[in-house]
Parts: structure tokens; sequence; C-alpha cells
């Protein structure tokens, strides 16, 4: 039938792949953000490290240059202090030299100080209403005109050291995010690799013929092995189903054809050989009715054959042409409408489709029957092509049906007012199912001078050829 219609038709939905490719980056993404959290503290830590350690060597040099001089601490601020502090250039410094009483010695009032922590204190505090870092550095002092402890507490804003810890933490993250994508990239190649048992599994499927149902050899990992299993138990039981469906269907038309045509033919002898006024109408009836069940079976065999056929036969070339020219060479008209006018219009150019020639042949019969049936004589069959589009058409000069119907025609078992009964309700489903078995469509309606059946295909050679 038409997989790609079948196809269009089931809406979209993730691959199992992109859902595990999702979850994978999922985890990625959370482990990146831990990181990254991770390396900002780290960052954090050795900037702090780093920058603790300039202030306090600067604070150790002013401790050791100072001096006692006529009883009173001198401070003779080196030169390698200050160098070490402007390694921060951002940075606003500030430093004090106090006595354990707090007198200021020299330096910045603005420096505090502390005397919790022995001699090394590392502490936090304000520069200016900024965020700043201090170390302050005790000296003893035991000589014979000064005996006491003086304090030198050295500090700086903490600019340089936020802008040590972000690029220390985006050195982290670039390598983080180098070995993300790796990790990516793997898990792609590795989820694809996992999932290939799958796809070897549908193409399998999609390769086979509609009819096959034998089991599938369960090969591959544990899981696939699994559903491979549970699908060959319900095609077990769904080839026992087909089986019993398909036995029923061949025997029930192959009996039934026999007693039908033998009620037909028994009641046709009954009638020539005439009866009374009230058998004769049921009489008449029973012939109806046999005529009709037997045309029937007919359509119930023709429409079981197309769709076998646009199942399993592969589309070929097929002129239009000789299809036509086929139904009208097999006079069927003459039997169904002896009086019937019917009209082959063609040219000389090739229409070709890809099609089933025997599927066409049916539908166009169909087609043909359905207008001696209820339709006008003369009845045309033609070719045309117009542009990309091939068309099979059977025109006859009657109206057709009311506008409310034809929106129904075509269906199955859908009959119409004209037929009175004698349509089985099949002729136009199985020409519109051969239609869309290979990329067409059938149209119906009135054109100029009568009513027009119409199946529309792509052509060979256009646009929309296959």
């Amino acid at each position: 039938m038409n997989d790609s219609g079948a196809r269009a038709a089931v809406p979209f939905r993730t691959s199992l792949m992109s859902r595990v490719m999702l979850g994978v980056l999922a985890l990625l993404t959370a482990g990146g953000m831990i990181v990254a959290l991770a390396a900002l503290a780290y960052g954090k830590q050795a900037a702090r490290q780093s920058y603790d350690r300039l202030l306090v060597g600067a604070a150790q040099d002013i401790a050791e240059s100072t001096k006692i001089v006529n009883g009173a601490p001198v401070v003779d601020l080196p030169v390698s202090a200050f160098s070490l502090l402007s390694l921060a250039l951002d940075d606003r410094i500030s430093y004090a030299v106090r006595e354990a009483d707090g007198t200021l010695l020299t330096g910045y009032d603005t420096a505090p100080i502390t005397r919790d922590g022995g001699d090394l204190t590392l502490f936090d505090d304000k520069l200016h209403e900024e965020a700043a870092r201090f170390a302050t550095v005790a000296r003893r002092f035991a000589e014979r005109d000064y005996s006491g402890t003086v304090y030198f507490t050295v500090g700086h804003t903490l600019r340089a050291r936020n802008v040590m810890a972000i690029e220390l933490t985006k050195t982290a993250l670039m390598g983080v995010g180098v070995a993300g994508l790796i990790l990516m990239i793997s898990a792609f190649f590795v989820i694809r690799s996992t999932m290939r048992p799958l796809q070897h599994m549908a193409s399998d499927l999609l390769k086979r013929d509609p009819y096959d149902l034998t089991p599938m050899p369960t090969q591959g990992p544990a899981e696939v092995t699994v559903a491979i299993a549970a699908m060959n138990q319900f095609m077990r039981r769904l080839d026992r189903q087909v089986s019993a469906m398909r036995n029923l269907i061949s025997d029930a038309a192959h009996q039934l054809r026999t007693p039908v045509a033998a009620i037909r033919a028994h009641a046709e002898l009954v009638a020539e050989q005439g009866v009374s006024g009230e058998q004769q109408q049921g009489l008449e009836r029973l012939l109806k009715r046999t005529r009709s069940l037997g045309s029937l079976l007919d359509q119930m065999l023709s429409r079981a054959m197309v769709i076998h056929r646009t199942d399993n036969a592969p589309p070929e070339p097929v002129d239009l042409r000789d299809i036509a020219l086929h139904v009208i060479e097999l006079e069927d008209h003459m039997v169904l409408s002896p009086e019937a006018v019917v009209e082959l219009v063609i040219d000389g150019d090739e229409v070709m489709v890809f099609a089933d020639e025997i599927s066409l042949r049916e539908a166009v019969k169909n087609m043909l029957t359905n207008a001696l049936k209820h339709g006008s004589s003369p009845i045309r069959v033609g070719v045309t092509r117009k542009g990309t589009l091939a068309e099979i058409w059977v025109a006859d000069a009657g109206v057709g049906p009311a506008p409310e119907v034809l929106a129904q025609v075509g269906s199955r078992f859908e009959r119409f007012a004209a037929s009175k009964g004698a349509s089985a309700g099949l002729g136009l489903s199985i020409v519109n199912a051969v239609a869309e078995a290979f990329q067409g469509s059938m149209h119906i309606g009135q054109v100029e001078g009568g009513f027009r059946v119409t199946m529309t295909f792509p052509a060979m050679g256009g646009d929309n050829a296959q």
C-alpha cells in the first residue's frame, strides 16, 4: 500500500538515541556545574593563599627593618615590602606600625589591628568602605632601654584576588569543557553502536514481505532478544489468525459463487417457463438479489486481489493508454449494456506512470462498470497528460449523484440513490484504493457534458516522478 502516506500520518516522536543523548547531556551539564562551583572555590582559595603570602612577606620585611634607637622603635620602610604589595596593581594598600598600647608609630590610622592571633594574624576588614584583607605580625623587643611588642599591619583590597580567582576558574572550566565535548562525542558513538541492533531489527522488519510472519533470529544483547522473542510470539499468533481469515475468505468466496450461480440459473429457468403474477414478482426480486449477490462476490474478490497486489507487486512503468485500450478490447460493456455507446479517447503520445498493470485494469474496469450501470450513453474512456500529472478517466453523459452524496462516494459499501440496490458498493472504493496505492488520487464530479471519474498519478519524466 502507500507507505509514504502511512509514514506521514505518524506523529513526530523523539528517538531513543536522542533521549539517551539528552540524558547524558543533562548529567554532563549537572557535573559541569558542580565542577564550576568547585573550580570557583578552588580559585578563591588559591588566590587567598597567594596574596596572603604577599601580605605576610611585606609585614615581616617591615618588622625586620625596625630597630630600637634611643629607647624607641624606628621603622626604616624597606623597598622590598612595597615591591611585594605592588603585585596587586589595582588594589588600595594600607599599612600601620603600632606599639602595644596602640600608639601609631608610622603608617595610616585607617589600618585596623588585632592582637588575638599571636605572632601572625590574618583577618578580613574594610578599607575605605571596601572589602580588604590584612596581615598583622607581632615582634617582641627586649633591649636595655626598650622592652615590649610592636605590631606591623599590612593590608590591601580584594580586586586582584577576585581577578585571579576568576582566571583560575576560567582555565579550569576550559579544560572541563574540552573534556565534556570529548565525552559527548564518545558517548554519541558508544550509544549509536549500542542502538545498532535495534536499527537492524527495524530494517529487517521493513524489508520483509507483508505476509512473512516467520520468527526473527534472536541475536544481539539480552534486552533486544527479549523484544524479539515477544515479537516472534506475537507474529506466531498473528500468523494463525491471518491464515484462518485467509482460508475463511477464500473458502467462502469460492463456495458461495457456485450456489449463487446455481440459484440464479434455476430462477431464470423458472422465469422463462412462466409463472403466475404474484410468483413472477417474487421471482424477479429473487433474480435481482442473486445478481446483486453475485456482483458483490466478484467485487470482493477483485478488491482482495487489488490489495494483495498493491502490497506485493513492485510498481513498474505502465502506459495508461494500454490500460484504457485493454479495457475497451475486453468488450465487457457489450455484455453489461449492449445498447451503450463506448468510445476510446487517446492520442499518440505515451502517458507513463509507475504502477501495477493488473491493479490499474481492475480499477478502470470498475470505473467503466459504474458508468454503464449508473450513467448515460455515450461513455468515454480516456487518457490525458497535464504537466507532471497523468490521468485516466471514464466519463458519461449523465448528471451523476447529488452534490451532498459526492463526499461519500468511494467509501466501501457506499451506495447512492441512482443505484437502486443494483450496486455492491465496492466499485469506486477499489478505484480509490488503487489510486492511493501508487501516490495518486481519485476525483469525481461534474464536467462539461456529463459526469467523470478520474484517477490521477505522478507522470514519469515530470518533477514528481518517482
